[in-house]
């Protein structure tokens, strides 16, 4: 598995920067108030950044040789899945505050409890997606130093 581009989270914040802000758009537009995230949203958001880092440490540990304790593959494997997973979906939360941001500073009156919020959130998922990417980081194993373990491993 290769590590998430930066490419594709940029291309996930604008996305998620158009999504939120044509969101809120159509909602005001119906007649609804704007979408407001809550402040939970971004507290969970940064303690799931914490835990998906936090369950990478050891198998960095194991990969550093830190550690002699024997990691399973298959659990380094779905905690590095998991990584990618919380990387880019913190990057399309992370747009879609910004959006919600941009919505609520272009209107002729703010409400500065809102922006916070939307403040909040986009901060929170921003520690998601760099605990994703730092989890990632994690579960990378380093480039085998001898060439001809390069060759048998391209084999």
């Amino acid at each position: 598995m290769k590590r998430t581009h930066p490419s594709t989270v940029i291309a996930f914040i604008g996305g998620g920067v158009v999504l939120g802000y044509l969101m809120d758009l159509a909602i005001v537009a119906a007649g609804r108030h704007a979408l407001v995230p809550p402040i939970s949203l971004p507290i969970t958001l940064l303690i799931i950044g914490a835990v998906v880092a936090a369950l990478a440490w050891p198998i960095r540990r194991a990969v550093t040789g830190a550690s002699k304790r024997r990691i399973e593959p298959f659990r380094a494997m779905r905690i590095a899945v998991l990584a990618k997973a919380c990387s880019v979906s913190g990057a399309l939360v992370l747009g879609m505050g910004l959006g919600i941001l941009v919505f609520l500073l272009t209107r002729t009156v703010v409400s500065t409890g809102d922006v916070w919020l939307a403040v909040g959130t986009a901060a929170g998922a921003a520690a998601l997606t760099a605990g994703g990417l730092l989890a990632e980081w994690f579960c990378t194993l380093p480039p085998p130093e001898d060439p001809d373990q390069e060759e048998h491993a391209h084999a």
